[in-house]
């Protein structure tokens, strides 16, 4: 049969699937629904630049102390900062302080003294010595122009933090016995001095020129002190101690606190959180510009008596108080600051509804949200919020899945870095990008917006801080580590000497035909070039996952800085490498990826991905 001509049947034309961003983990959908940007499942992988993932770096441990790591504490200006282990306040090596409370501690700076809390008692550092802010606090002047039987002028209110206080009196050169405000004095020895010319006070001694009836207050002198030398000015100060009990504990025992003052400004120490049941709601603040100052009068009581708070941030202008989810209708208390009579005020401004804090260590600034952790996920207070009834922004729903599933929340400990919100908990850490917000429309809501998600594993960071540019943290077991920086060495990948294991896991591959099946014939994936690198690929058949293939000397380049000798290549490629394998998986409805690498100080980076498939029948189940 010459000249007859045969048809080949055409073979099933060919897809392809490709992904060329990579936005984070989604721990809340189901795989089947995961957005294919995103991954159900990927440990240790981290924002490189925005859209596309790297390995994370790890960390090296640079000290140990006797005693769990409970905060950094530094001074502006000096080159070494104050580390809390156990109940010891160090410098290096050398503990400056010992009696702290083994718990969590905070620092505020003011002038160029550091304030320490740990709910033990409030914490004062000069550089040189630490000491508790009530050796020598602020002494207030209750009266001034008090006549020697009493009234005068009220002036200042007694210091919460110590017992001692002062009055003036204007001498009428007759009366020897002078009426303090308060009787019930302590034992502590009474002090007077006489004014005997401008800005001179002659210091009298008790038992010689003058007796003190503590019972009463009465002090009596044993000659009258003669008129003032300076018209219209005091002449007789007298200072005395009255211990009030449990005054000092108002404020020792907090373990909340922020800078916030009148217009918003940094100069007044608001502290929260004494545990005692009767004070859970209670707030107090210092005198301007000296947290040895806690006027008794200076408190508020922040919304219901059985809702604690859990924490604080300010908003533009404002104090918003945060607190618990027992008080549904005013979680948030906002306040502003003003002078009224010249005096400080702090009146509250709006309450707002929604989901009670749950961490009062989890309170960090992203950007210029203020973020906390709730029972629902971290969750945000913007400016649009301040003046409205409600706040629901949530931030972390692709991370929530797995978040909320977490025991202990309210020991998870929130720090930002690098525009990174680190939220650790039980020695792992979730992480929200602050340079990927997801989800917003200009034209929508801020409750639109989501932030990108990541997942650290092998974290046992009790606390973190940042020195010198670098993210430190410490332990529940003493040590001090520092996270590497040099994203291209191989050295900054281990965790103490331990390899990471960073992969990221693609979602469901359907194709176009959910429906039909498909034989996936072949994975690409470009990774990023670097001197020390490799990537394991595993395909997921039947529901168990197989590695199709390793790959190390294609993914690396020459580089006498960097490269290990063990790991040596000739290759001098810097460019990104693409790697192209086959990897059947046949008549399956769907396929399921992994890229990996677990391999000791060895970076890695994806940039894309792509698979080729043909679809065939319809698949039965």
């Amino acid at each position: 049969m010459a000249g007859t001509i045969f048809s080949i049947p055409a073979g099933p034309a060919k897809s392809r699937f490709a992904v060329d961003e990579f936005r984070g983990v989604n721990f809340t959908d189901t795989p089947g629904l995961v957005d294919k940007t995103r991954s159900p499942d990927a440990p240790n992988m981290i924002r490189d630049v925005p859209g596309k993932v790297r390995k994370c770096m790890g960390y090296e441990r640079m000290a140990e102390y006797d005693g769990r790591i409970n905060g950094y504490h530094e001074r502006r200006g000096d080159a070494m900062g104050l580390i809390h282990a156990g109940g010891k306040l160090y410098k290096g090596d050398t503990a400056l302080y010992d009696g702290m409370a083994d718990a969590r501690s905070r620092s505020w700076q003011m002038g160029g003294k550091l304030y320490i809390q740990d709910g033990k008692a409030l914490l004062v550092y000069d550089g040189t010595r630490v000491k508790k802010a009530s050796e020598g606090a602020y002494i207030p002047t209750l009266t001034i122009a008090k006549s020697p039987a009493g009234g005068g002028e009220e002036y200042e209110a007694l210091n919460l933090l110590q017992p001692a206080f002062r009055e003036l009196f204007a001498a009428d050169g007759t009366a020897k016995s002078y009426q303090l405000s308060f009787g019930g004095l302590d034992d502590t020895a009474v002090k007077c001095w006489l004014l005997v010319g401008e800005g001179n006070w002659q210091e009298k001694k008790e038992g010689t020129d003058f007796s003190v009836n503590r019972a009463t207050g009465t002090v009596t002198f044993t000659q009258a002190p003669g008129k003032s030398p300076i018209t219209g000015e005091d002449n007789v100060k007298i200072e005395a101690c009255r211990t009030v009990q449990g005054y000092a504990e108002r404020i020792n025992r907090c373990t909340l606190g922020i800078l916030f003052g009148v217009n918003g400004n940094a100069d007044r120490l608001f502290v929260s959180g004494n545990p005692d049941g009767a004070y859970i709601n209670y707030d107090w603040y210092s005198g301007q510009n000296d947290p040895t100052y806690w006027p008794d009068t200076a408190y508020a009581t922040v919304g219901a008596a059985n809702s604690a708070v859990m924490g604080y941030t300010v908003i533009n202008n404002y104090l918003a108080a945060i607190k618990d989810d027992r008080e549904p209708e005013r979680n948030i208390v906002i306040r502003q600051g003003n002078l009224v009579d010249n005096e400080p005020a702090f009146p509250v401004y709006n309450t707002l509804q929604g989901p009670g804090a749950v961490a009062p260590w989890s309170s960090a600034y992203l950007k210029t949200e203020p973020l906390f952790l709730t029972n629902l996920g971290v969750y945000a207070v913007t400016t649009s919020d301040i003046s409205g009834e409600k706040y629901s922004q949530n931030r972390s729903y692709y991370l929530d899945g797995k978040l909320r599933t977490e025991p202990g929340l309210q020991n998870a400990f929130g720090f930002v870095h690098n525009d990174l919100y680190w939220l650790c908990i039980n020695g792992s850490a979730y992480i929200l990008d602050g340079m990927q917000p997801l989800n917003t429309d200009r034209s929508a809501p801020y409750s639109t917006r989501q932030y990108a998600g990541f997942y650290r594993t092998n974290l046992p960071a009790r606390v973190m801080w940042e020195k010198d540019g670098r993210l430190w943290f410490g332990s529940e077991n003493g040590r001090v580590y520092r996270f590497y920086a040099d994203t291209a060495a191989p050295g900054s990948y281990n965790d103490d000497g331990e390899a990471i294991d960073a992969y990221w896991t693609t979602g469901y591959i359907y194709g176009s035909e959910f429906e039909r099946n498909k034989i996936f014939r072949r994975i690409s994936v470009l990774v990023d070039s670097l001197p020390v690198s490799s990537v394991e690929l595993q395909a997921r058949r039947k529901g168990a996952w197989e590695t199709v293939f390793r790959e190390s000397v294609g993914t690396r380049y020459r580089s006498w800085m960097h490269t290990a000798w063990s790991k040596w290549t000739w290759r001098t490629d810097e460019t990104p490498k693409t790697l192209t394998r086959k990897a059947k998986i046949k008549k399956a409805d769907k396929a399921q990826y992994r890229f990996r690498n677990a391999e000791l100080n060895e970076p890695f980076g994806i940039l894309q991905y792509a698979c080729e498939y043909t679809t065939g029948s319809y698949h039965k189940g």
